[in-house]
């Protein structure tokens, strides 16, 4: 979150209040948000009308989950110090997080207005006209960022999502390349002083391929990698050990690695996510899907026992419904299972979870009128995925690895994406060329559900 806090100084409170502040930006800023949530709460009952404990303290209200109580303190703040440009700086983030994107996109401009050097106003600014799908004001406005901050690493990456988004890929690319100045890719990249790899010919063996992204961007950008080998054969593979038997199926690599100690000899690398920039990557040139298979015997054995399980004459409909909750727009991408009523009122389906992670517990209390089968606890990997939806008529998924997982190996699948979806996307059309398998239904509005869910329930 793109919030931020500056201690008050003795010049402006008295040196005790000054100590306390600091003290609160500090527990805040150490995720100790208990303790913070303390001493904000004594400090309010101190001094209730005092603007920057007010809009500190509405940071660890939204830190702990409490937006309205939050959204209060510190609209109070502001109409306290209505000059402060921090404080609609602040604001405009939590607007973002509650999904209120007119009152965020005021407060942004109300920002820039009281603070037209400050960078961070400029990329805040940026991401809400992303999220309200004005790209090429998302575009200009981290431009001012950037011309404020040429080595601003986050203004430069959310151009790169603005532009990839609306489809100018070969721009958007460029912009890409920043990503690993963000302080969340510390640890990507292996620390190295060879060179990172520009497409040049080299000799076999010699390239490093690190899979640097989450699990579906891996398994989308995987197609790359035989490309990558016809100038570079035998490259080296460096991934996380969930993802070894998906990319070992691509051909044209020379070996597979899950340790960083264990690649030596290699005389340059590149991220996987690097790839599609350096093949010249658009819209019309994406290398097809169809690169993954199940395992044969792991198919046939789901298969027998997706027919012991599941009612005759019924529709097969995989499901899953949440994301990881540490990807950082879990909350505008998952759901609840309860959410998806109009499937489990179905005459003519049997839904069968492959839903993993904590949130497969909501499985426990289904009522509906659909079977459901909670295949979850038994799936040990991807391949075990990729297995049970051959046997499938289709998955409906939000945007997360499965999607891509059924994208890639040509499995029939609705993906419902949230109204400013991920820039992989892109947006106007029911399809992707990423994945032509994928059929995509978009909200209408930002953060509401409903209509999306019936839309695709009602096209199954």
């Amino acid at each position: 979150m793109n919030v931020a806090v500056q201690p008050l100084g003795p010049d402006k409170v008295v040196m005790p209040l000054a100590e306390a502040l600091n003290k609160l930006a500090k527990l805040e800023q150490a995720n100790k948000l208990a303790e913070a949530d303390d001493l904000a709460a004594r400090m309010l009952a101190a001094m209730p009308e005092h603007p920057h404990i007010l809009q500190l303290a509405g940071i660890v209200s939204y830190r702990n989950g409490r937006v309205a109580e939050a959204i209060e303190q510190m609209e109070k703040s502001e109409a306290l110090s209505p000059e402060t440009a921090l404080y609609p700086r602040n604001l405009c983030e939590v607007y973002r997080g509650a999904g209120r994107l007119d009152d965020a996109l005021r407060a942004g401009q109300r920002a820039v207005q009281l603070a037209p050097e400050d960078a961070r106003s400029h990329f805040n600014l940026a991401l809400i006209h992303y999220e309200r799908l004005e790209l090429d004001e998302a575009v200009r406005v981290a431009e001012q960022a950037l011309s404020l901050d040429p080595e601003f690493a986050e203004a430069h990456f959310e151009k790169a999502e603005a532009l990839l988004l609306a489809g100018r890929l070969k721009e958007g690319w460029e912009s890409y390349e920043w990503r690993f100045k963000l302080k969340q890719a510390e640890g990507m990249l292996p620390k190295t002083e060879k060179p990172q790899w520009q497409g040049q010919a080299m000799e076999a063996g010699k390239l490093l391929i690190i899979g640097d992204q989450g699990f579906g961007d891996c398994v989308q950008f995987g197609r790359f990698i035989p490309w990558a080998a016809l100038l570079a054969p035998q490259p080296v593979v460096a991934c996380s050990t969930e993802l070894l038997p998906l990319l070992s199926q691509l051909p044209g690599i020379g070996k597979i690695i899950t340790r960083w100690d264990d690649a030596l000899g290699y005389e340059a690398y590149i991220p996987l996510s690097g790839l599609p920039r350096l093949a010249g990557t658009t819209v019309d040139n994406i290398p097809p899907s169809g690169y993954l298979a199940p395992n044969p015997e792991l198919a046939a054995c789901w298969g027998r026992r997706l027919e012991r399980l599941t009612p005759k004459g019924k529709k097969r409909i995989a499901l899953v419904w949440a994301g990881r909750p540490t990807h950082k727009n879990d909350k505008k991408r998952s759901l609840k299972l309860s959410q998806f009523a109009p499937l489990f009122a179905r005459d003519d389906v049997v839904i069968l979870t492959v839903q993993k992670g904590d949130q497969i517990a909501q499985a426990g209390g289904y009522y509906g009128h659909a079977p459901l089968i909670n295949l979850g606890p038994e799936i040990e990997d991807f391949l075990d995925t990729m297995a049970i939806l051959q046997h499938v008529d289709r998955l409906l998924t939000i945007d997360t690895s499965v999607a891509h997982l059924a994208g890639a190996s040509d499995v029939p699948s609705s993906v419902i994406l949230p109204y400013a979806p991920d820039w992989r996307w892109m947006l106007n059309r029911g399809d992707t060329p990423w994945y032509p398998s994928l059929r995509l239904y978009r909200q209408s509005e930002p953060y509401k559900w409903e209509d999306v869910i019936r839309r695709v329930v009602a096209d199954l």
